[in-house]
């Protein structure tokens, strides 16, 4: 059955598996089941999922047990990496295009007109903060 990954992400975990998700709603309860969901996974379990931008981000994240994969799929984003230095990186990504946010880096997005992006995250463990 074909689905949306704008919609029902995908977990990928242990065994090479690839597990549908139940529609993302973007609430803070989604994510903490999710988590649930997928605890045996630990770090090694990835959230692909994708998101459409009109807007910069109002955040940073962080995932500090595995990196993450950024591919465009349309427009142009560029994301704001913060290295351990302090200092911060700009990546400006095409469609087709992809980038990768190392652990433990704090990351951010902005976006001029609109982008779409897919996301493969290592999702145990993420924080946020204010921009």
């Amino acid at each position: 059955m074909a689905q949306r990954l704008e919609t029902n992400p995908v977990h990928l975990g242990l065994g090479a598996t690839a597990e549908v998700e139940p529609a993302m709603t973007g609430d803070p309860t989604w994510y903490e089941g999710y988590g649930a969901r997928h605890s045996k996974d630990g770090a090694e379990g990835r959230l692909v999922s994708m998101y459409s931008f009109t807007e910069s981000w109002d955040v940073w994240e962080m995932h500090p047990k595995g990196a993450e994969v950024v591919l465009c799929t349309a427009g142009e984003i560029t994301l704001i990496q913060e290295l351990a230095d302090g200092s911060r990186q700009r990546t400006t990504l095409s469609s087709g295009e992809y980038a990768v946010n190392a652990p433990g880096v704090w990351h951010t997005a902005d976006v001029e007109g609109s982008a779409t992006a897919v996301f493969i995250t290592a999702g145990e463990g993420t924080e946020h903060r204010e921009r």
